[in-house]
């Protein structure tokens, strides 16, 4: 990838405009430059793997997704979100920004842990998602919504700084300035043709994260790279992606899904 050297790192696929990389991603982000990167899209374990069922095509299902979904406790699961958010902190750029996602099980040790590193918190949007799958136990209300945290890397003296397309994100949105509170289905049979992860997000929530905060020819990055979809929105959208993950399964449909939108 043009501008940025990535020394000893196992790339499972160079280009141009895009690297897969596969590994640890704290291991891997202490090798890439000091704020190199523009914008970084994390979506960490739910650490939901604990042998429960969901509802999914209305039948009952394990949710337990492999070893890299389950949790060692709250105190370690803390400490690793405190270890790769620390990780991030250090790659992006003072201008840049993250994006963090997750369900009520992770997103609050999340942003914790961002205020404790000094992050400075823009926004916590909330995904509705009107096609969110029914709750078989009939004891607590339709889980039918995720959390997104944006966060700056540390706040600037004066004003801050990061890359907000605000005037394309209020054009979007009939003229009026876009709430925090985002309607948007979750992912689609079509969206899943090359291969299935069972925690993939939809184009569309990415396209918009991709849009609305960061500029074309940024990096991208993404360090639970999954089956790639943030590298779809960044590719798309004219950046560039680094997308690491630890499983060699999901890293073969990150490649095919790439490789279908860089031709």
């Amino acid at each position: 990838m043009e501008n940025i050297s990535l020394p000893n790192m196992n790339a499972v696929s160079d280009r141009q405009n895009y690297r897969l990389l596969h590994g640890d991603c704290v291991a891997l982000l202490a090798e890439l430059p000091a704020a190199s990167v523009d914008l970084i899209f994390a979506d960490p374990p739910y650490l939901l793997s604990n042998g429960g069922t969901t509802c999914s095509h209305g039948r009952r299902v394990s949710v337990d997704k492999g070893k890299w979904d389950k949790s060692a406790g709250l105190g370690i699961d803390h400490e690793w979100n405190v270890r790769w958010l620390k990780a991030c902190q250090r790659v992006l750029k003072p201008e840049g920004t993250i994006w963090v996602s997750g369900t009520q099980h992770v997103i609050f040790s999340v942003g914790f842990a961002m205020q404790s590193l000094g992050y400075h918190l823009l926004n916590t949007v909330t995904w509705f998602k009107p096609n969110a799958s029914p709750n078989l136990a009939c004891r607590f209300f339709t889980h039918s919504s995720e959390f997104v945290i944006w966060a700056a890397p540390r706040r600037e003296k004066g004003n801050l700084k990061h890359t907000f397309n605000y005037r394309d994100m209020k054009a979007e949105n009939g003229g009026k300035q876009m709430r925090d509170l985002w309607s948007l289905a979750a992912t689609g049979k079509t969206e899943k043709r090359n291969g299935r992860h069972p925690t993939q997000k939809p184009f569309a929530l990415l396209d918009r994260i991709v849009r609305a905060s960061s500029k074309p020819g940024d990096l991208v990055l993404d360090p639970f790279a999954g089956s790639g979809t943030t590298g779809v929105a960044a590719l798309t959208n004219g950046r560039r992606f680094i997308g690491i993950d630890c499983e060699q399964e999901y890293l073969e449909i990150c490649k095919k899904r790439l490789a279908e939108v860089s031709k």
